[in-house]
């Protein structure tokens, strides 16, 4: 027994040892801060192309010696991201001081009371020349509880050397890459299949196309009906065609923008982080790489791709919450939105960068992307968001198996009980 009681007491030494340096730590941290500027944490996500810690150091610069940001990144895949937020959000952690939030996550943090209002002054300052769809994505109950970072939207992708003009319609791509495939040309059309939230937008972008949505206006009950059986049809007819990439059950945007480079496919379905791509991977294929706007449901109807981004929200436990406003319209101004959007591909959220013949020049989409958000539709806003999608998402998988009528039935029944927290964990 002398062992055991021998290691408990060093156990019990090396605790008081440590217990003093871990204090003089803090104290030492503590004591930095107060003798410089407040330091303003920014949890955002993991970016390789240098865009947000370089408008972490601008605003730094900017604020004259205010405060100073610290661009903390988050995990890589959005689940993981909400999830290490809201488990310190959910202990009132007071060290989050600005994060990016997915366009889909202001309902459920607002709801939770995570974060914090944008009122008077700072709320004109954030809506003045912002495109509305986005503000939406960052709205709840009338009220605005994040300011768009940045934008995305989906454009329709395809190889000009293998079609002369890009499809309106959905039916009118099939039609193509039936042509394509007869002629043992590549021919595929990708798109995201796999189970998870790339599936559910796809969904969404088709029933909103077909001028319908999956909630009703007050987020209550699900609203369906036939645009979504329109929308499930057209999923199923991709995946039972020969324009189907045999890897769609799982294939997500990367796996995608893959499958175009290597010059499989005809058609792609993506964001515009494609372009860049392929200019630097397949200078060659780059050459005949377009766009244009996303294929209607039917020709009468301007699609409604689905937009994504992030919206910077103010944490509502943070000690420097006035400063944190001011930073958060800093980190999205029209330098730093610029820098975003030609170094890593994202849209920009201020309406008068995409009449800037400067970055037009850069941007060389701008126009059809800004096409795409003013007629663009938002995901379903409600907390209960996590659980819509899950619902969604495996029931439409794989895409090949869908019944197009019964499965909108069980998406609806399964939706209600995710709005009332049935049965259902995000």
């Amino acid at each position: 027994m002398r062992g055991p009681r021998r290691q408990r007491g060093l156990r019990s030494l090396r605790v008081l040892i440590v217990l003093p340096l871990l204090a003089s730590l803090v104290a030492a941290c503590g004591s930095e801060e107060s003798d410089g500027p407040p330091t303003l944490n920014w949890y955002n996500f993991p970016d390789d192309s240098g865009a947000l810690a370089g408008a972490a150091r601008n605003c730094t610069e900017a604020s004259g010696g205010r405060y100073r940001i610290v661009y903390n990144k988050l995990p890589r895949t959005a689940d993981e991201q909400r999830q290490q937020l809201v488990r310190r959000l959910a202990a009132e952690d007071d060290s989050i001081d600005i994060m990016g939030l997915d366009v889909t996550w202001a309902p459920e943090f607002a709801e939770a009371g995570w974060i914090l209002p944008w009122t008077g002054e700072m709320r004109e300052r954030a809506t003045a020349g912002t495109l509305q769809v986005p503000l939406r994505t960052a709205t709840w109950k009338d009220q605005l509880y994040a300011v768009p970072y940045n934008t995305n939207t989906q454009l329709l992708w395809y190889r000009a050397d293998l079609v002369d003009r890009p499809p309106r319609t959905w039916s009118e791509m099939l039609d193509m890459a039936r042509d394509l495939a007869a002629e043992r040309k590549p021919h595929y059309i990708e798109i995201q299949g796999a189970q998870y939230e790339g599936l559910t937008v796809w969904f969404n972008t088709l029933v909103a196309s077909a001028g319908g949505s999956i909630l009703n206006a007050d987020a209550t009950a699900p609203s369906l009906g036939q645009p979504a059986v329109e929308a499930a049809t057209i999923m199923r007819n991709l995946a039972d065609s020969p324009a189907a990439d045999p890897s769609l059950p799982n294939q997500m945007e990367d796996q995608n923008r893959l499958a175009m480079e290597s010059g499989q496919a005809a058609f792609e379905l993506n964001y515009p982080f494609v372009y860049p791509s392929m200019q630097s991977n397949n200078p060659r294929l780059f050459e005949h790489f377009r766009w244009a706007p996303y294929p209607r449901v039917d020709a009468d109807r301007p699609a409604k791709p689905t937009i994504g981004g992030i919206d910077l929200a103010i944490g509502a436990y943070s000690r420097h919450p006035e400063l944190a406003f001011e930073a958060a319209l800093c980190l999205r101004n029209r330098e730093n939105q610029i820098t975003a959007a030609v170094q890593g591909g994202l849209p920009p959220t201020l309406r008068d960068l995409y009449d800037d013949e400067e970055f037009v020049q850069s941007y060389p989409f701008a126009d059809a992307i800004f096409q795409a958000l003013e007629n663009a539709s938002v995901r379903p806003q409600t907390p209960a968001y996590q659980n819509v999608s899950i619902v969604i998402s495996h029931t439409l998988s794989p895409p090949a198996a869908i019944d197009p009528r019964r499965s909108v039935e069980t998406i609806e029944s399964q939706i209600q009980d995710a709005l009332e927290s049935k049965g259902l964990i995000p």
